[in-house]
């Protein structure tokens, strides 16, 4: 999905600890007044940010986007709810899966495409804290395999 013209933002790499990442989709997001221009000062995150679909509808919770420094008194809240624009078909599917299979809706990474704000959601299931552990050793392990490698390399 990322292309050069693609620029990331910010990525939410609690996301990747706490949960198992099953597919993911792109969106659109309904922003207010000076909130681009505070994302294009580099401030936003996606920590604690969940998605809900309500009716017909989805909505991105607990994303912070800060008050743009040069705005003026207008400025939006910072926590509020924003609408993800997504099609009716897209919206039936994902109601369908997180229903049926008991998932989340966690958006990934926020970036713009083309110059307009995209968030990349995933549908993802919680992780266990035995899960977690094993990601953790998992991880170690690979990092040292690639330490032994690389001493290896340099000696040959």
């Amino acid at each position: 999905m990322d292309k050069p013209a693609d620029k990331i933002i910010t990525t939410n790499r609690k996301a990747f600890h706490n949960y198992s990442i099953m597919e993911g989709l792109e969106a659109g997001l309904q922003l207010k007044g000076a909130e681009v221009k505070s994302i294009r000062a580099g401030g936003a995150s996606l920590s604690d940010s969940f998605a809900k679909l309500e009716g017909n509808e989805a909505f991105l919770y607990n994303m912070h986007i800060p008050p743009y420094e040069f705005g003026n008194i207008y400025n939006s809240d910072p926590l509020r709810p924003r609408k993800l624009l997504l099609h009716r078909r897209q919206i039936n599917k994902l109601a369908l899966e997180v229903s049926a299979k008991h998932l989340a809706l966690i958006p990934i990474k926020l970036y713009f495409k083309n110059g307009i704000v995209k968030v990349e959601l995933a549908l993802a299931a919680g992780k266990k804290q035995y899960d977690k552990r094993d990601s953790i050793r998992r991880r170690e392990s690979d990092r040292e395999l690639k330490r032994t490698l690389k001493g290896r390399q340099n000696r040959g």
